[in-house]
């Protein structure tokens, strides 16, 4: 399929699984005055691999596929990888761009500070979903937009949770390493390897990433909890078979493995610190695909030392990219990847689309999809409250 038609049809996915937008106009901070507009897009570096799939949109040499729809318009669009410390590349542009385009896997953190410097900053998007590195009360409080393309890449998180409680459970890593430097020891994997069928697992966060976990955990003929601060759909709630566990610290110790599918907030940063760590059942098996700082650093790094974290793995670091000398990287009993979740070739296309269609959107000053804005008239969306 060519790219276009890939990408418009992309468009038509996302617009059809969530609210229409309205034909209002967006407010005095977010309406695009006329003429050619700064747009900073912030992505990682693909090098050699960047050529080898011409839908590998998320990367910067590719830069969402939109460079030169937003050129023949007059606009000016900056792709860079360099986005910390005061010297980046970022960080020259940050005075006078419009809008900032940035992702969850290479996240720009967009501070008070740099808010406040940026003062023709009006609008903020995250390619993907989770937009967490931005300061959500700076960009509140200066009549910023914040929006993500909600819904672009839950179906590839939820298939990597459960590839990842899989990893886990059967000890899959151990083995795979043996292969690599030429072992052959089955009891050196088989000592610890169990079937998913029959195990507890709960989901701390249902929403749309944790909702897809638990109908796919169903075939397995798991025990299913899940904590939220609401309840599923009753239909689907019996359909899949979960039962709503209202007190967290209840629902833990029942737990064979534990997902993390929750945004990070000031409410849950550092939600599993050591305390609640040693509530959980001995030998628990954790996947956090949400973010890192959700743990904290070295209550997970004792816990699966002393072997009461029986095995974690994930994709997110705190912070992102993780430095060399990470303590998750060298902690026993892990299947840690880079934050590679969210971000397949089926995602990016379509979180480009996403990103495509609002920036649409706000050159013509209408709204988005009432489910993409994070921040919006100076309110925070209730997910991150």
């Amino acid at each position: 399929m060519a790219m276009k038609g890939v990408i418009a049809s992309a468009v038509r996915t996302l617009a059809s699984s969530g609210s229409s937008a309205s034909s209002t106009t967006f407010t005095r901070h977010l309406h695009a005055s006329a003429g050619s507009k700064k747009i900073v897009g912030v992505f990682y570096k693909a090098n050699e691999y960047a050529e080898l799939n011409p839908n590998f949109l998320g990367c910067e040499e590719r830069a969402l596929g939109i460079k030169d729809w937003l050129e023949s318009q007059g606009h000016k669009y900056i792709v860079t990888d360099d986005k910390d410390g005061p010297d980046c590349e970022l960080e020259k542009h940050i005075p006078d761009l419009h809008v900032l385009i940035s992702t969850p896997f290479h996240p720009a953190y967009v501070t008070a500070e740099r808010i406040k410097k940026a003062k023709n900053l009006q609008l903020l998007l995250t390619a993907g979903i989770g937009s967490d590195h931005i300061d959500l009360k700076a960009a509140a409080a200066a009549g910023l937009t914040v929006a993500e393309v909600t819904g672009s890449n839950v179906v590839s998180v939820a298939e990597d949770e459960l590839m990842r409680i899989l990893i886990l459970v059967r000890n899959f890593v151990p083995g795979y390493t043996q292969i690599v430097n030429g072992e052959w020891k089955v009891a050196g994997i088989a000592h610890r390897a169990y079937d998913l069928e029959g195990k507890t697992v709960g989901t701390v966060g249902a929403g749309r990433i944790g909702k897809l976990l638990l109908q796919r955990l169903k075939p397995f003929n798991c025990h299913l909890l899940y904590h939220d601060r609401f309840k599923i759909d009753p239909e689907l709630e019996q359909q899949i078979g979960a039962k709503f566990e209202e007190d967290l610290d209840a629902m833990l110790p029942k737990c064979d493995v534990i997902v993390i599918n929750t945004p990070l907030t000031e409410k849950t940063r550092g939600l599993f610190d050591k305390e609640r760590i040693a509530k959980c059942k001995k030998g628990v098996l954790i996947v956090n695909n949400a973010r890192g700082a959700i743990m904290d650093t070295q209550a997970v790094v004792d816990a699966s030392s002393s072997g009461h974290i029986a095995g974690y793995s994930g994709d997110v670091w705190n912070p992102q990219p993780a430095p060399k000398d990470h303590p998750w990287r060298y902690m026993p009993n892990h299947a840690m990847t880079p934050h590679i979740s969210g971000t397949t070739i089926d995602g990016q296309i379509r979180y480009a689309a996403g990103v495509k269609d609002m920036l649409d959107r706000y050159f013509k000053g209408e709204d988005f999809p009432a489910q993409n804005y994070i921040v919006k008239d100076g309110k925070i969306a209730s997910q991150y409250q």
